[in-house]
């Protein structure tokens, strides 16, 4: 199939680019002695998945249990889920994942860590955990120092479960600038500071997991760290970029959409808006956009409603008719993928494999 044949609007990929980024960070993995756990949020797909474990990748990350038992179909090493696990329902549903593969949960509560002991302990399996550790973001995860050691304390005392390490994400850490190098220096030293707490107290760090996309070049940078779980870099985005974390070049999904309108003057209307794109916008915005004309960079696209784009030409310095087609790199690519059902794999202008979101709209 030609890409002029895919009906719009479409998630497309570039497999080039992507490949490109998957060799590019397993090779930086290995570099530096980092196991690498990519986060499948991005891409939501089994065969994506398979394909980031085959290029070096030594287990995988998601975030809620629905994920995870899609993702198990990849066939892992192990499963992390770096989300806070409650309620009966997700627990049975955990425990099945885990009879199929090693699972491993980041919590930051006893109250978690004893629910997730008892569920374990009846079905009469293991579960690791990690501690999760507030590293400056502001989110999830438990102060350093008394509050983390003693959590980790606690895990240790509770049938089923296993202490495994800790876990934290940087994503405070928005840029590599200047800015962005000193708050990695400050994450390492409060690495540096847990490690020899519990150090002191006589307690295994086997995992410290962490980092994030923006960040993941400097991983190695962050005291300690065994293993890294960034997950935009598969494809890559307009944030990524703006945080210094990838190139434009290394972009390798867009949305592909056709104009559909251009009876205002100076502006069109394209086939896709939040149902589409999502609403996310870029960090740090010196204005309101929603996503990168390929074909017009100049141009504006400043405003959606569910399944109408508006984009603004007055300086963009081309002109469109109704019809033509348009690729679109958006925002934040690990939310349009989770509106489509389906991406079309793309060498050059020949479609070469098309593949389903497995895991769309898995939320629970």
């Amino acid at each position: 199939m030609h890409v002029s044949e895919i009906d719009t609007p479409a998630l497309i990929v570039d497999l080039d680019i992507m490949e490109r980024n998957l060799a590019r960070v397993a090779a930086y993995s290995r570099e530096h002695g980092l196991r690498l756990r990519p986060h499948t949020k991005t891409h939501k797909s089994v065969r994506l998945a398979r394909r980031q474990l085959a290029s070096g990748a030594s287990g995988l990350t998601v975030a809620k249990v629905s994920e995870a038992e899609i993702m198990a179909g990849a066939e892992p090493a192990d499963l992390l889920i770096a989300y806070p696990i409650l309620g009966a329902a997700k627990f049975a549903r955990l425990i099945e994942v885990a009879r199929r593969t090693t699972v491993i949960v980041a919590l930051d509560s006893v109250f978690a860590a004893e629910q997730l002991s008892a569920a374990a302990a009846a079905a009469q399996v293991e579960i690791g955990v990690l501690a999760e550790v507030d590293a400056g973001l502001g989110r999830v995860g438990v102060a350093p120092g008394a509050p983390l050691l003693g959590l980790a304390q606690a895990i240790e005392a509770l049938p089923g479960v296993r202490f495994r390490g800790i876990t934290f994400y940087p994503g405070h850490i928005k840029s590599v600038d200047e800015a962005g190098l000193r708050a990695i220096a400050e994450v390492s030293a409060l690495l540096d500071g847990v490690r020899a707490e519990f150090a002191g107290a006589g307690i295994a760090l086997e995992i410290v997991s962490g980092g994030s996309t923006p960040t993941l070049f400097h991983s190695h940078e962050f005291a300690g760290l065994t293993e890294i779980r960034p997950g935009t870099y598969i494809f890559n985005d307009l944030n990524t970029i703006a945080s210094g974390g990838c190139a434009l070049e290394d972009c390798a999904a867009s949305i592909l959409a056709t104009v559909v309108s251009t009876a205002r003057p100076g502006h069109m209307i394209i086939d896709g808006g939040s149902k589409t794109f999502s609403s996310d916008r870029l960090a740090n915005p010196a204005e309101v956009t929603f996503g990168r004309i390929v074909e017009a960079p100049a141009a504006r696209f400043h405003k959606m409603n569910e399944e109408h784009g508006f984009v603004d030409l007055t300086k963009a310095g081309e002109e469109f008719r109704v019809g033509d087609r348009v690729r679109v790199i958006p925002n934040h690519i690990c939310v349009a993928v989770n509106l489509h059902e389906k991406v079309y794999g793309l060498r050059g202008d020949t479609v070469e494999e098309t593949w389903t979101v497995d895991a769309r709209g898995k939320l629970q």
